[in-house]
């Protein structure tokens, strides 16, 4: 196991070069990728932008919200700049400006995450009034402009009076907490909101933040951590993390279905990170490192939730597993709903070591292959990509997703991230991937369509053979990311 994510977004000018010097024999691939049209796909397929609530929110002091294991993290300076999510793109205050801008660009979808500390500041009891009001707020404005509502329960701010409490996703007493916590959320918002994802990439967060230590609590153990850590086992606690991630969704949906589905009509789903490996060779070895790193990276989480129990190869090979698989829950496999898929896409080899890849150059083909591995794999399971570099549709997602929708692959709906520039998490400000650029520099962090924009706006407005060169404005030009 080894490194942290990197969260890797491909930058839209490097995309645009890309395109503008596309050699004799890619021009009719990139000419065809551009005459696509919304139209081209299935009309209940979806395109959206996320956000979530740390990286987008601010106002972590404010009306009641308490601290995050991600406050914790940040202001004990554990940041490579030092920066915090304090500020974030004050969407707290200005999440009516940005849902303007949303419907200006013509966005059907929007998802972003609840933030658990805001919503129940104790973690369990009370809910808070206000901000029960603020998410309320931001509900109704997406309704109001007739924007799809896509709500994250959890996307990796534990509340840190639960971390203190019980060291959280070690324990099995998270199960009920986060339980009570969606049970709230799905009967004040349940109402308007139809598309639900529990946990934000389990997969992830478990070894980011039990393995390597470079995610908050920051929990490792020599050899495997990337940082000096003060405790933690990195050979038992992923899998304890994971183990306890899939009972708290199972329990979410199994509570969703049971109490609330059949009135709100809603669905629900988790949300995996992936991206597709290559073989070195053809050989058998190389075949089976393959399907190895598929087993560990997305069996690992989904199979419980389809099958009801973990890939043959993590029983053999992780003591944990094995001595949880034999008490799993057959009716697991009950409780797989949606799958929302963040996907990265590589054919380099990472280095030695290194679970989550950094710097990944960009491989349409491996889109295609992860959503066919998906469908065949997994019943044809309904698959959203939820987390994707946002240019990189311009050019792949129009040939490679819209030929698996054409080859049957159940692929319901594609999310940019992120809508505007926020807080990037192990990047800070540094990085920007929005749509929109912040300055962070202006107290007012005002707001300014990038070419990327520009361009999902006219290709979510069906108008075709969109000429990239000519979308460019000096505006748009000059808060372009280098």
């Amino acid at each position: 196991m080894g490194a942290p994510p990197c969260t890797c977004r491909h930058v839209f000018l490097l995309l645009l070069l890309q395109l503008l010097l596309v050699a004799p024999w890619q021009a009719g691939r990139a000419t065809q990728a551009l005459n696509f049209t919304r139209q081209d796909f299935p009309r209940d397929f979806v395109f959206g932008a996320g956000t979530s609530s740390y990286q987008y929110e601010g106002a972590v002091d404010e009306d009641g919200r308490s601290p995050s294991i991600w406050d914790t993290f940040t202001h004990a300076g554990k940041m490579p700049d030092k920066s915090t999510g304090d500020l974030g793109a004050d969407g707290y205050h200005k999440y009516k400006e940005d849902v303007q801008l949303m419907g200006d660009t013509g966005l059907e979808a929007y998802r972003f995450s609840i933030s658990w500390s805001r919503l129940i500041p104790r973690g369990r009891g009370p809910v808070n009034p206000k901000g029960l009001e603020y998410y309320n707020n931001v509900v109704n404005e997406l309704v109001k402009r007739g924007i799809e509502v896509h709500v994250t329960l959890y996307h990796l701010d534990f509340p840190q009076i639960l971390e203190d409490e019980y060291h959280g996703w070690l324990s099995p007493r998270v199960v009920e907490d986060f339980t009570a916590y969606a049970d709230v959320c799905f009967r004040e918002f349940g109402d308007r909101v139809k598309h639900w994802t529990t946990l934000d990439e389990p997969n992830v967060i478990s070894i980011a933040a039990y393995d390597s230590g470079a995610f908050p609590p920051g929990r490792c153990s020599p050899p495997f951590g990337i940082v000096s850590c003060t405790e933690g086992n990195s050979t038992v606690e992923p899998y304890l993390v994971g183990h306890n991630s899939i009972l708290a969704h199972t329990a979410a949906v199994k509570l969703y279905r049971e109490k609330y589905q059949a009135t709100q009509k809603g669905v629900i789903g988790m949300n995996i990170y992936s991206f597709w490996n290559y073989p070195f060779s053809q050989s058998p070895a190389d075949l089976a490192a393959t399907k190895r790193s598929l087993d560990f990276m997305i069996g690992w989480i989904v199979n419980p939730l389809v099958y009801g129990d973990y890939p043959e190869i993590m029983k053999k090979v992780v003591v944990y597993v094995s001595d949880r698989s034999s008490s799993a829950d057959s009716g697991l496999r009950d409780y797989n709903a949606d799958i929302a898929a963040t996907f990265r896409f590589s054919k380099s080899d990472p280095p030695s070591g290194q679970f989550i890849p950094y710097n990944m150059p960009i491989d349409p083909q491996g889109l295609q292959l992860m959503l066919e591995y998906l469908a065949d794999t997994y019943n044809n399971v309904p698959v959203y990509v939820q987390e994707n570099g946002k240019f990189l549709f311009s050019l792949c997602l129009n040939i490679e997703c819209y030929g698996c929708c054409r080859n049957g692959a159940n692929v319901k709906g594609y999310f940019v991230w992120s809508f505007l520039d926020v807080f990037e998490l192990l990047a800070g400000y540094y990085t920007r991937y929005g749509l929109y650029h912040v300055d962070f520099q202006d107290p007012e962090l005002p707001r300014q369509p990038k070419l990327s924009a520009l361009w999902y706006s006219k290709f979510l407005r069906y108008e075709a053979g969109i000429n990239i060169e000519s979308m460019v404005d000096s505006d748009a030009s000059t808060n372009a990311e280098q």
